[in-house]
């Protein structure tokens, strides 16, 4: 595949991406109206949770949307790696925006616990159900896109959102059978604790990334024996791996080499190893001749090695 006809369809699953992220916002952003009117009337905070939810998912949509756009942006003069890196600032914001949902829903649930409210368990019940199909749907629309680390921070807002339907639904369920209430804080606080791991665990892949470390999938010290194991190559130095985008990762090095005649060669070998088996495209390496070779080579001979055979008049 040519580089043109590569960077072409990276555009295309890009734009292709971008539509149905904004087809999710519409249809999430509908649904969570419709499931806080439901919630306020029948007095259920597991509903009005995941409505709140909900609008955070439309937030995080709407984010991911316009960093997915900028990102595709090619590079510029002032932009030389381009603007990948607005997907760490994206995830970044949507994990900040979970953690303060995690605060509301706790708060709320605690407050709920402490003085119980009646529920309307029937409507809770259908309203979530058809909230639970929506998020099913949009799950499924986001799994089929690029994959990269600003969709799954959207992914992982719309995963949060469906199981707070799950909560939603659970709690009108056994409020209508059984009338316990405290079921609907509790079922909060659950979910409140699941979006707490997911999006801390998205708040240190966004700073990971925006600290230039090294992907979280790969070894700085297994990157630098592969290229040390490359034949020709003395030693390895200065080694960098990081990534300007969830899915461009970069690598920069110094390459020790026995023979500089041979450098083409290695360069190649190791531009290969990179690409197979670590998937880094984008290598920069420098050589640089082994100095004990070097000096073994400008050590003049010894005068009593001269070739004889030549008189003299």
């Amino acid at each position: 595949m040519s580089a043109s006809h590569h960077h072409d369809h990276d555009h295309a699953n890009g734009a292709t991406t971008g539509r149905v992220l904004w087809f999710a916002v519409a249809l999430t952003l509908g649904y969570a109206g419709v499931e806080a009117g439901v919630g306020w009337w029948a007095g259920s905070l597991a509903l009005v949770a995941d409505a709140g939810h909900m609008v955070n998912d439309a937030g995080a949509l709407v984010i991911a949307a316009v960093a997915g756009w900028i990102a595709r942006r090619p590079a510029s003069r002032l932009h030389s790696y381009g603007l990948g890196r607005a997907e760490f600032i994206a995830a970044l914001v949507n994990s900040l925006g979970l953690l303060a949902l995690v605060v509301w829903l706790s708060v709320s649930a605690v407050t709920r616990l402490q003085a119980p409210q009646p529920v309307q368990g029937e409507a809770v019940s259908l309203t979530a159900a058809l909230g639970l199909a929506i998020n099913i749907g949009v799950a499924w629309l986001l799994s089929r896109g690029a994959q990269n680390l600003n969709t799954r921070a959207a992914m992982l807002h719309v995963i949060g959102d469906l199981l707070g339907s799950v909560a939603a639904l659970i709690a009108g369920v056994v409020i209508t059978f059984t009338g316990w209430t405290p079921i609907d804080p509790l079922l909060s606080l659950a979910i409140g604790a699941l979006i707490l791991v997911s999006s801390l665990r998205l708040l240190r892949q966004a700073l990971h990334g925006l600290m230039e470390g090294v992907p979280l999938h790969l070894s700085l010290e297994e990157i630098g024996l592969a290229l040390a194991g490359v034949p020709g190559v003395k030693s390895v130095h200065d080694l960098h791996v990081w990534s300007v985008a969830s899915d461009e990762i970069m690598i920069s090095a110094h390459m020790v080499v026995i023979d500089m005649r041979q450098w083409q060669t290695i360069l190649e070998s190791s531009r290969t190893l990179l690409h197979d088996r670590f998937d880094i495209g984008h290598v920069t390496l420098q050589p640089e001749p082994d100095i004990h070779v070097l000096q073994l080579r400008l050590v003049p001979k010894p005068a009593g090695d001269e070739p004889h055979g030549h008189d003299h008049a």
